[in-house]
Protein backbone atom coordinates (compact mmCIF):
# COMPACT_ATOMS: atom_id res chain seq x y z
CA UNK A 1 0.00 0.00 0.00
CA UNK A 2 1.41 3.26 -0.84
CA UNK A 3 -0.01 6.90 0.81
CA UNK A 4 0.28 10.07 -0.88
CA UNK A 5 0.60 13.23 0.98
CA UNK A 6 -0.22 16.67 0.10
CA UNK A 7 0.25 19.95 2.07
CA UNK A 8 -2.95 21.91 2.45
CA UNK A 9 -3.16 26.05 2.94
CA UNK A 10 -3.17 25.17 6.49
CA UNK A 11 0.40 24.75 7.66
CA UNK A 12 -1.01 22.51 10.74
CA UNK A 13 -2.70 20.64 8.42
CA UNK A 14 -1.64 17.79 6.14
CA UNK A 15 -3.84 15.53 3.86
CA UNK A 16 -3.42 11.59 3.19
CA UNK A 17 -4.25 9.89 0.14
CA UNK A 18 -4.64 6.06 0.63
CA UNK A 19 -5.19 5.40 -2.70
CA UNK A 20 -9.01 3.52 -1.88
CA UNK A 21 -11.89 4.81 -0.99
CA UNK A 22 -12.05 6.63 3.05
CA UNK A 23 -15.73 6.71 2.87
CA UNK A 24 -18.49 5.92 0.75
CA UNK A 25 -19.96 9.10 1.05
CA UNK A 26 -20.13 12.58 2.81
CA UNK A 27 -17.55 14.00 5.08
CA UNK A 28 -16.73 12.75 9.01
CA UNK A 29 -15.18 15.68 11.38
CA UNK A 30 -13.16 14.85 14.58
CA UNK A 31 -12.14 17.80 15.59
CA UNK A 32 -11.11 15.86 19.11
CA UNK A 33 -10.53 12.40 20.32
CA UNK A 34 -13.22 11.86 22.22
CA UNK A 35 -15.80 12.68 19.20
CA UNK A 36 -13.85 9.72 17.58
CA UNK A 37 -15.25 6.79 18.82
CA UNK A 38 -17.63 6.05 16.09
CA UNK A 39 -14.25 5.49 13.99
CA UNK A 40 -11.51 3.04 14.55
CA UNK A 41 -9.41 4.49 11.89
CA UNK A 42 -9.97 8.02 13.76
CA UNK A 43 -8.73 6.73 17.20
CA UNK A 44 -5.91 5.18 15.76
CA UNK A 45 -4.84 8.10 14.13
CA UNK A 46 -5.98 10.25 17.65
CA UNK A 47 -3.37 7.69 19.41
CA UNK A 48 -0.06 9.51 17.81
CA UNK A 49 0.74 12.02 19.97
CA UNK A 50 0.55 15.60 19.26
CA UNK A 51 -2.66 14.99 16.72
CA UNK A 52 -5.62 17.39 17.23
CA UNK A 53 -8.05 16.95 15.30
CA UNK A 54 -9.24 13.90 11.98
CA UNK A 55 -11.39 14.62 9.32
CA UNK A 56 -12.10 12.28 6.59
CA UNK A 57 -13.68 12.85 3.03
CA UNK A 58 -14.62 10.55 -0.20
CA UNK A 59 -10.93 9.35 -1.02
CA UNK A 60 -9.05 11.39 1.83
CA UNK A 61 -7.79 11.81 5.41
CA UNK A 62 -6.37 15.27 7.12
CA UNK A 63 -4.93 15.12 9.87
CA UNK A 64 -4.09 18.49 12.24
CA UNK A 65 -1.32 18.29 14.34
CA UNK A 66 -0.42 20.59 17.63
CA UNK A 67 1.64 23.84 16.81
CA UNK A 68 4.36 22.58 19.18
CA UNK A 69 4.90 18.97 17.31
CA UNK A 70 6.93 19.24 13.80
CA UNK A 71 5.58 16.98 10.48
CA UNK A 72 8.96 15.19 10.29
CA UNK A 73 8.07 13.84 13.77
CA UNK A 74 4.69 12.48 13.58
CA UNK A 75 4.26 12.14 9.70
CA UNK A 76 5.78 8.34 9.50
CA UNK A 77 3.69 7.56 12.89
CA UNK A 78 0.42 8.87 10.95
CA UNK A 79 1.39 6.60 7.37
CA UNK A 80 1.94 3.77 9.86
CA UNK A 81 -1.69 4.05 11.60
CA UNK A 82 -3.01 4.43 8.41
CA UNK A 83 -1.76 1.68 6.37
CA UNK A 84 -1.80 -0.51 9.68
CA UNK A 85 -5.80 0.41 9.74
CA UNK A 86 -6.44 -0.50 6.07
CA UNK A 87 -4.37 -3.42 6.24
CA UNK A 88 -5.93 -4.77 9.54
CA UNK A 89 -9.56 -5.34 7.54
CA UNK A 90 -11.37 -2.69 10.38
CA UNK A 91 -13.87 -0.03 9.02
CA UNK A 92 -13.42 3.14 8.80
CA UNK A 93 -16.55 3.81 10.49
CA UNK A 94 -18.60 2.00 12.77
CA UNK A 95 -21.64 -0.30 11.49
CA UNK A 96 -24.03 2.82 12.91
CA UNK A 97 -22.55 5.24 11.12
CA UNK A 98 -25.42 7.57 9.04
CA UNK A 99 -23.36 10.20 6.59
CA UNK A 100 -24.76 13.32 6.60
CA UNK A 101 -24.76 15.97 4.03
CA UNK A 102 -23.00 18.08 6.32
CA UNK A 103 -25.45 21.26 5.87
CA UNK A 104 -27.81 22.29 8.42
CA UNK A 105 -31.59 21.96 8.07
CA UNK A 106 -33.36 25.46 7.60
CA UNK A 107 -36.90 25.23 7.85
CA UNK A 108 -37.54 28.88 8.37
CA UNK A 109 -38.49 31.40 5.64
CA UNK A 110 -36.38 32.04 2.55
CA UNK A 111 -36.19 28.50 2.15
CA UNK A 112 -35.51 28.85 -1.79
CA UNK A 113 -32.30 30.98 -0.90
CA UNK A 114 -31.09 28.34 1.39
CA UNK A 115 -31.47 25.89 -1.49
CA UNK A 116 -29.51 27.81 -4.01
CA UNK A 117 -26.62 28.29 -1.50
CA UNK A 118 -26.75 24.94 -0.59
CA UNK A 119 -26.78 24.26 -4.55
CA UNK A 120 -23.95 26.44 -5.11
CA UNK A 121 -21.19 25.18 -2.09
CA UNK A 122 -22.51 21.80 -3.41
CA UNK A 123 -21.15 22.06 -7.35
CA UNK A 124 -19.02 25.22 -6.65
CA UNK A 125 -17.36 25.20 -3.22
CA UNK A 126 -16.79 21.80 -1.81
CA UNK A 127 -15.41 20.21 -4.64
CA UNK A 128 -12.45 23.28 -4.29
CA UNK A 129 -12.15 23.16 -0.27
CA UNK A 130 -12.04 19.14 -0.59
CA UNK A 131 -8.70 19.37 -2.97
CA UNK A 132 -7.26 21.05 0.01
CA UNK A 133 -8.12 18.73 2.35
CA UNK A 134 -11.56 20.28 4.18
CA UNK A 135 -15.33 21.06 3.97
CA UNK A 136 -17.50 23.92 4.55
CA UNK A 137 -20.72 23.33 4.99
CA UNK A 138 -23.92 25.62 5.34
CA UNK A 139 -25.01 26.40 9.28
CA UNK A 140 -27.32 29.40 8.66
CA UNK A 141 -28.53 32.29 6.50
CA UNK A 142 -29.84 35.48 8.67
CA UNK A 143 -30.98 38.88 7.44
CA UNK A 144 -28.62 38.55 4.38
CA UNK A 145 -26.14 36.78 6.07
CA UNK A 146 -24.82 33.10 5.49
CA UNK A 147 -23.08 31.22 8.16
CA UNK A 148 -20.89 28.26 6.91
CA UNK A 149 -19.00 25.92 9.24
CA UNK A 150 -15.38 24.97 7.97
CA UNK A 151 -13.89 21.54 8.79
CA UNK A 152 -10.88 19.88 8.18
CA UNK A 153 -8.17 21.64 6.57
CA UNK A 154 -10.47 24.92 6.43
CA UNK A 155 -10.35 25.19 10.06
CA UNK A 156 -8.09 27.10 11.98
CA UNK A 157 -6.59 27.83 8.12
CA UNK A 158 -4.45 31.51 7.76
CA UNK A 159 -6.24 31.70 4.83
CA UNK A 160 -10.00 30.90 5.80
CA UNK A 161 -10.90 33.97 5.96
CA UNK A 162 -9.66 35.40 2.40
CA UNK A 163 -11.03 32.36 0.96
CA UNK A 164 -14.41 33.32 2.68
CA UNK A 165 -14.90 36.96 2.13
CA UNK A 166 -13.08 37.21 -1.39
CA UNK A 167 -13.90 33.98 -2.70
CA UNK A 168 -17.29 32.33 -1.31
CA UNK A 169 -18.70 35.96 -0.67
CA UNK A 170 -18.16 36.81 -4.23
CA UNK A 171 -19.56 34.14 -5.50
CA UNK A 172 -22.56 34.09 -3.58
CA UNK A 173 -23.40 37.56 -3.86
CA UNK A 174 -22.99 37.22 -7.79
CA UNK A 175 -25.63 35.01 -8.05
CA UNK A 176 -28.02 35.16 -5.34
CA UNK A 177 -28.88 38.99 -4.49
CA UNK A 178 -30.21 38.14 -0.80
CA UNK A 179 -27.07 37.39 0.15
CA UNK A 180 -24.75 40.39 1.58
CA UNK A 181 -22.15 38.54 4.09
CA UNK A 182 -20.75 35.33 4.71
CA UNK A 183 -19.46 34.65 8.12
CA UNK A 184 -17.78 31.41 9.27
CA UNK A 185 -18.89 29.84 13.16
CA UNK A 186 -17.47 27.17 15.02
Amino acid sequence: MFIQTESTPNPATLKFLPGQAVLDVGTADFPTAETADSSPLAKRIFAVQGVTGVFFGIDFVTVTKDENVEWDHIKPSLLGAIMEHYQSGDTVMAADHAPVSGHADHDGEHGEVVGQIKELLDSRVRPAVAQDGGDITFHGFDRGVVYLHMQGACAGCPSSTLTLKMGIENLLRHYIPEVTEVRPVA
